[in-house]
Protein backbone atom coordinates (compact mmCIF):
# COMPACT_ATOMS: atom_id res chain seq x y z
CA UNK A 1 0.00 0.00 0.00
CA UNK A 2 1.31 3.44 -0.93
CA UNK A 3 1.43 6.07 1.82
CA UNK A 4 2.30 9.75 2.09
CA UNK A 5 5.81 10.08 3.52
CA UNK A 6 6.19 13.86 3.70
CA UNK A 7 5.07 17.20 2.32
CA UNK A 8 7.30 18.73 -0.33
CA UNK A 9 7.59 22.46 0.32
CA UNK A 10 5.80 24.67 2.80
CA UNK A 11 2.36 23.92 4.26
CA UNK A 12 -0.63 25.92 2.97
CA UNK A 13 -0.68 28.26 5.99
CA UNK A 14 2.91 29.34 5.31
CA UNK A 15 1.88 30.14 1.72
CA UNK A 16 -0.97 32.42 2.75
CA UNK A 17 -3.97 30.06 2.86
CA UNK A 18 -6.62 31.80 4.97
CA UNK A 19 -7.80 28.51 6.49
CA UNK A 20 -4.32 26.96 6.46
CA UNK A 21 -5.83 23.80 5.03
CA UNK A 22 -7.11 24.09 1.45
CA UNK A 23 -4.44 24.88 -1.08
CA UNK A 24 -2.33 23.20 -3.75
CA UNK A 25 0.11 20.75 -2.18
CA UNK A 26 2.81 18.26 -3.16
CA UNK A 27 3.60 15.04 -1.28
CA UNK A 28 6.33 12.41 -1.56
CA UNK A 29 4.94 8.87 -1.51
CA UNK A 30 6.41 5.73 0.01
CA UNK A 31 7.00 4.25 -3.45
CA UNK A 32 9.15 7.25 -4.49
CA UNK A 33 6.45 8.92 -6.60
CA UNK A 34 4.76 12.24 -5.87
CA UNK A 35 1.12 13.19 -5.39
CA UNK A 36 -0.19 16.66 -6.21
CA UNK A 37 -3.31 18.44 -5.00
CA UNK A 38 -4.29 21.06 -7.54
CA UNK A 39 -7.14 22.54 -9.51
CA UNK A 40 -8.64 20.15 -12.08
CA UNK A 41 -7.93 21.55 -15.55
CA UNK A 42 -8.05 18.53 -17.86
CA UNK A 43 -10.95 19.75 -20.01
CA UNK A 44 -9.42 23.21 -20.31
CA UNK A 45 -5.84 22.16 -21.13
CA UNK A 46 -6.07 18.72 -22.79
CA UNK A 47 -6.24 20.18 -26.31
CA UNK A 48 -3.29 22.45 -25.50
CA UNK A 49 -0.87 19.60 -24.83
CA UNK A 50 2.13 19.60 -27.21
CA UNK A 51 2.20 16.96 -29.95
CA UNK A 52 4.76 14.89 -28.04
CA UNK A 53 2.67 14.82 -24.83
CA UNK A 54 -0.41 12.80 -23.97
CA UNK A 55 -2.30 11.48 -20.98
CA UNK A 56 -4.04 8.21 -20.26
CA UNK A 57 -7.77 8.13 -19.53
CA UNK A 58 -7.04 7.70 -15.81
CA UNK A 59 -4.70 10.74 -15.70
CA UNK A 60 -5.76 14.33 -15.06
CA UNK A 61 -4.11 17.68 -15.66
CA UNK A 62 -3.99 19.76 -12.49
CA UNK A 63 -2.76 23.27 -11.84
CA UNK A 64 -0.66 24.27 -8.85
CA UNK A 65 0.50 27.78 -8.15
CA UNK A 66 3.98 28.93 -9.09
CA UNK A 67 4.63 29.69 -5.42
CA UNK A 68 3.75 26.11 -4.42
CA UNK A 69 6.30 24.69 -6.85
CA UNK A 70 9.02 27.22 -6.02
CA UNK A 71 8.65 26.58 -2.29
CA UNK A 72 8.84 22.82 -2.97
CA UNK A 73 12.10 23.13 -4.89
CA UNK A 74 14.22 22.97 -1.73
CA UNK A 75 12.72 19.56 -0.83
CA UNK A 76 12.94 17.88 -4.25
CA UNK A 77 15.91 15.49 -4.49
CA UNK A 78 18.40 16.26 -7.26
CA UNK A 79 18.98 12.57 -8.07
Amino acid sequence: MVAIVRRIGDPPGARGSASGQTCPDIFELSDGNYAVIGTEATAELDAELPADASRADHERIVIISRETLIRARKDIPRD
